[in-house]
């Protein structure tokens, strides 16, 4: 019978098939899935798919009318578990899914492709053949960005979400495309200063509502706002800006549609068969079998497919917390031991260090990011020294402790004092990122602005004052959008930032505030050559808790100048408060909060103080300042 199908071509050798047994395999996406290729003259589509435990697979598609039967795949020969098969004269822009019958029961699916470069728009669910051909414009960047993304070098990451940033009002609110939000994002992101972009998951996923962090297409960007090509001109762009760009990758679980990767050939497939390790209770979905080798190769190259295709400069790593522990959302008896008798899940722990290695093996000039909630020892130490391996890990204890803090009436932050100082006990444990994420604007918690005690007056000090007192702190920052110009209400995904609330000089107070944050934190390298060491901070006193002031010194390398840094957190000007200093000198202010340009009384300390040598805080030599009311300010030695 003709079918329409050349058999025994294929993209995958014999060392592929290896590694991919092996759990080894870092770049299945030029070998598995739908590729565009010429085999003996004849231009088509190569298919191939791995289903183990299917009786029979096809491929249907808009091609050949969705039928079942014209178009069957062949098993390889090598026990791979893998089926492949040549289309001729199909190619770019063909949709198609894979018709699947299984070996047990009377299963038969029709599943979109694992390794699909591009999807339907949502709700359709077809995967789309797309040749991935782009022409990069980003070589400056791509040169330079070994020291960019370096844990020396400045990071202060604004976090987006693309259906949300901006949109169009007039044509029924639609979001922005991709091509589309490469005219303003850039622009925009560069002048207010941050150095890097993080997208919240722009992975294919089949509900908005998600914000795209139930991945089905890991190897595709969703396709609500483009074409991946139009993808890689958004980051293109940035880069040309000289904007990194952080994608949230999420290995940790999956959803259960029909038409996705769940019990994918009639098998629990790629998530474990006993739902005490295979299903996440509190996000309904699948989590993935991470002692399965083939699995752990798909996800491999799922990250490696972000690093060089899109060319990624970080991966945020999301709820990894849910990958270590067995027991994560599970109540007792609902979880199963590792060998050991412990919670540990010790095939996640292997993967998440392969993946990490992988990553950084092949491109060390990015970096992995944990978004990981515990204790965990070693999340940002190599593991060869027994860690986990990322770069840098998200400090979920300072957001707690900082938040609750800051929310608090300025009369009992004494009693708290101390959730304010204790994360420099454990600062340099990790090599910390300080996130003000969008977890922390939805679900009834209210606005960061929202948050903040008393008038409004106070609630913008407040603000601006934890803006101060976050950039001061060893770690990388990163904030998410509306918070830079304090948006009042909660973000909501269906809808655009608030971007009108900037005509009102109190929300451009806090924004310029920001700018400038960014600005001096990239000109002092003291405020991040080592962000990540002991040596570069000193207290100069913890201790006023009565008066709720703190104030430390940032230090980056001896021939550079410190920053000193001084909050004070209640709506009290301080006359003549007297701070030890390591020399003596004129130290000039170089930020103040309480500025009138950023909506402030306009308290401070004329430019600049000079030190006497008059002891104090243990030091020889101090100064005699003005603190103004909820304020942060800087000051370095003027040389």
């Amino acid at each position: 019978m003709e079918t329409g199908v050349i058999h025994g071509v294929s993209l995958l050798t014999e060392l592929d098939v290896y590694l991919f047994k092996e759990g080894n395999h870092s770049r299945l996406h030029d070998k598995l899935g739908a590729h565009v290729i010429e085999a003996d003259g004849t231009k088509g589509t190569c298919f191939a798919l791995w289903a183990p435990n299917a009786l029979g697979v096809s491929v249907i598609g808009d091609f050949n009318g969705w039928n079942t039967e014209s178009h069957p795949l062949s098993p390889r020969w090598d026990g791979s578990g893998i089926w492949e098969g040549f289309v001729p004269g199909l190619g770019h822009g063909a949709l198609y899914k894979y018709h699947i019958v299984s070996r047990f029961g009377n299963y038969k699916a029709d599943k979109g492709d694992p390794l699909a470069f591009f999807w339907e728009v949502s709700p359709k669910t077809a995967s789309i053949v797309w040749d991935l051909s782009y022409e990069w414009g980003d070589n400056d960047w791509m040169d330079s960005r070994k020291s960019r993304n370096s844990l020396g070098s400045p990071f202060s990451i604004y976090e987006v979400h693309l259906g949300s940033w901006r949109r169009v009002p007039e044509e029924g609110n639609r979001p922005l495309t991709y091509r589309e939000l490469a005219n303003y994002l850039p622009d925009y992101v560069a002048g207010m200063g941050f150095t890097h972009v993080e997208f919240m998951p722009p992975m294919e996923h089949p509900f908005y509502g998600s914000w795209g962090y139930q991945v089905l297409g890991f190897f595709a960007p969703t396709s609500r706002y483009g074409t991946p090509q139009d993808f890689m001109y958004l980051i293109d762009k940035l880069h040309q800006k000289g904007i990194g760009v952080v994608l949230d990758w999420v290995p940790s679980h999956f959803p259960d549609d029909a038409y996705g990767l769940g019990f994918f050939d009639g098998t629990h497939l790629y998530e474990h068969q006993d739902p005490k390790k295979g299903f996440h209770p509190e996000w309904k979905s699948s989590i993935f079998n991470y002692g399965r080798n083939e699995v752990k190769a798909f996800l491999t190259s799922s990250a490696m497919f972000w690093l060089e295709k899109y060319h990624a400069d970080a991966l945020r790593v999301d709820a990894v917390a849910s990958m270590l522990y067995l027991d994560y959302g599970r109540r007792e008896g609902e979880w199963i031991p590792n060998h050991y008798g412990g919670k540990e899940n010790i095939e996640a722990i292997a993967f998440i260090r392969s993946v990490n290695e992988a990553a950084y093996t092949r491109h060390p000039d990015i970096e992995t990011i944990a978004e990981e909630s515990t204790a965990w020892p070693m999340v940002s130490r190599p593991p060869y020294l027994g860690g986990l391996g990322f770069g840098m890990k998200w400090n979920m204890g300072w957001m707690h402790d900082t938040l609750k803090y800051f929310s608090l009436d300025p009369i009992f932050r004494k009693y708290h004092h101390n959730d304010l100082t204790f994360s420099i006990w454990y600062a340099f444990y990790e090599n910390f990122v300080l996130p003000l994420s969008h977890d922390e604007v939805v679900y009834g918690k209210g606005s960061l602005l929202g948050r903040m005690p008393g008038d409004d007056w106070q609630k913008f000090a407040n603000l601006r004052a934890l803006f101060g007192y976050m950039w001061g702190h060893p770690g990388k920052k990163l904030l998410f959008m509306g918070g830079e110009f304090g948006q009042w209400n909660e973000w909501y995904h269906e809808e655009s930032i608030h971007w009108h609330l900037l005509q009102y000089q109190a929300h451009q107070g806090v924004n310029k505030w920001v700018q400038d944050l960014n600005a001096l934190l990239k000109s002092e390298p003291a405020l991040y050559e080592r962000d990540f060491e002991m040596d570069g901070f000193e207290w100069a006193d913890f201790s006023d808790w009565e008066g709720s002031v703190i104030s430390f010194v940032r230090k980056g390398r001896p021939d550079h100048e410190k920053v000193l840094v001084i909050c004070n957190l209640t709506p009290v000007v301080r006359k003549n408060y007297r701070i030890g200093v390591p020399e003596g000198g004129y130290w000039k202010e170089l930020l103040n909060s309480d500025s009138t340009i950023y909506g402030g009384s306009g308290q401070g300390n004329m430019g600049g103080v000079e030190a006497v040598p008059v002891p104090m805080h243990g030091r020889y030599h101090s100064l005699t300042l003005t603190l103004p009311p909820l304020s942060a300010m800087f000051f370095k030695r003027a040389r």
